[in-house]
């Protein structure tokens, strides 16, 4: 979006992803704003209503305990009419294992996990890495908890995998303020 000309500030808690995308950014010529820290302390003297829109993608409710604090703070960073785009994994993907059904949709468990990429790296690498934290949403408990925090929903629209599976797999909501 930076490349587009946007002016872009990426909030996130990983210092070394900051190091990576400010690297990236400074190859690929362009300029980013990154925050490092809990979105759950964001300053929202400073960055309320600052933003036309807000874009989450690839995995990110998951990571966020308290559903109805995240996205009241979401709506907080918006400015009036400004839209948020939430691109993510649909909550049925966590219900199937290599093509088994594991009949847990409605479980509000939070539970511990590997993180994300952990298997990318070498196996003696991997017992070095902290286990999270993770609660899985319904796909109702996602858009009425948007809804309740003051967005008007645009549009729902479901994902098939990236090998075309006849499921969804991901979904991308958008709504604005």
């Amino acid at each position: 979006m930076a490349l587009l000309g946007a002016d872009v500030t990426v909030f996130y808690i990983s210092e070394e992803n900051r190091r990576y995308a400010l690297e990236l950014a400074a190859c690929a010529g362009t300029h980013l704003e990154y925050i490092v820290g809990d979105i759950y302390e964001i300053n929202l003297k400073t960055y309320r209503h600052q933003f036309d829109v807000l874009y989450l993608e690839g995995g990110t409710l998951h990571y966020f305990h308290d559903l109805e604090a995240f996205t009241a703070i979401l709506f907080a960073l918006l400015k009036p009419g400004g839209k948020l785009i939430l691109s993510d994994y649909h909550p049925i993907k966590h219900c199937i294992d290599e093509d088994t059904y594991i009949p847990r949709y409605f479980d509000q468990d939070v539970y511990e996990d590997k993180i994300a990429y952990q298997s990318h790296f070498d196996p003696a690498e991997q017992t070095e890495f902290p286990k999270v934290m993770l609660r899985h949403y319904t796909m109702s408990e996602i858009v009425n908890t948007v809804i309740r925090n003051g967005f008007t929903l645009a549009q729902l629209d479901e994902h098939r995998g990236w090998n075309g599976e006849n499921i969804p797999w991901e979904f991308t909501l958008v709504a604005t303020t």
